[in-house]
């Protein structure tokens, strides 16, 4: 399995840069997971659009899903340029009825997952969390099988993500406020709580992501290390992990 960061801002992009968005790639399969704004540009220096199989959102919230009509626009140009029409399938919730509807355009199928219910998408099992935030928001478990991802999406602190992350190998944590402050009226969380998850869960490595656009990001980590003795980095464009 191999994690690349696409975007990591929270809420907009800093100058050059993207909000939430993450590949996923295993045996030739590649899945976007969120297409925040500025995702579709940062993408082109890692793949070729058409080089996607899938994408997964986890809610509809603008630093989330920005880049989907700009993806879809893409496709279908690739469509003329190549003379064959590809449908790209894009899994949503269908708790926000109006995000869902927009998924699906000329070359894209909105595809609706089950909160409730284990996903299978090319090689991955994908199980979901509702996350604390003032959408329907989903958190997501994603394995091969062998190696696991936990994506928290949105989200204020709950326990239950002690064991929704538990032994995860890579943990990627909304840490849009610093240790001092109080997300949990946004919906979202700080360093120290997500070092909190990573903690009981028994995390190989803790990514903070999903940035304040303030302050000095570094002191994200520095705090988290209080709370998490294992491994932990920020979020950054074309950071990437693998294991095999």
């Amino acid at each position: 399995m191999k994690l690349t960061i696409i975007g990591y801002w929270g809420g907009y992009p800093a100058p050059g840069g993207a909000t939430s968005a993450y590949l996923l790639e295993q045996d030739d399969f590649t899945l976007l997971i969120d297409a925040g704004s500025g995702a579709l540009s940062k993408l082109q220096h890692t793949k070729h659009v058409m080089d996607l199989d899938a994408v997964i959102l986890s809610h509809y919230h603008n630093d989330h899903v920005a880049d989907i009509g700009v993806l879809q626009y893409a496709w279908l140009v690739q469509s003329y340029i190549r003379e064959r029409n590809e449908i790209l399938p894009i899994y949503g919730h269908t708790e926000d009825e109006e995000g869902f509807k927009a998924l699906t355009h000329k070359n894209t199928e909105g595809i609706p997952y089950d909160p409730d219910a284990a996903l299978e998408v090319g090689p991955f099992t994908i199980t979901f969390l509702r996350t604390e935030h003032p959408v329907p928001c989903f958190g997501m478990r994603i394995t091969d099988g062998e190696t696991v991802l936990v994506y928290t999406a949105d989200t204020a602190f709950k326990e239950e993500w002690y064991d929704f992350a538990r032994d995860a190998d890579f943990l990627i944590t909304d840490c849009n406020f610093y240790e001092h402050q109080d997300g949990s009226g946004t919906g979202h969380m700080t360093s120290k709580e997500g070092a909190m998850i990573a903690e009981e869960a028994n995390a190989g490595k803790l990514i903070l992501s999903h940035l304040p656009q303030y302050g000095d990001n570094r002191n994200l980590v520095k705090e988290a290390k209080q709370y998490f003795s294992g491994s932990i980095q920020l979020a950054a464009e074309d950071l990437v992990w693998e294991k095999s």
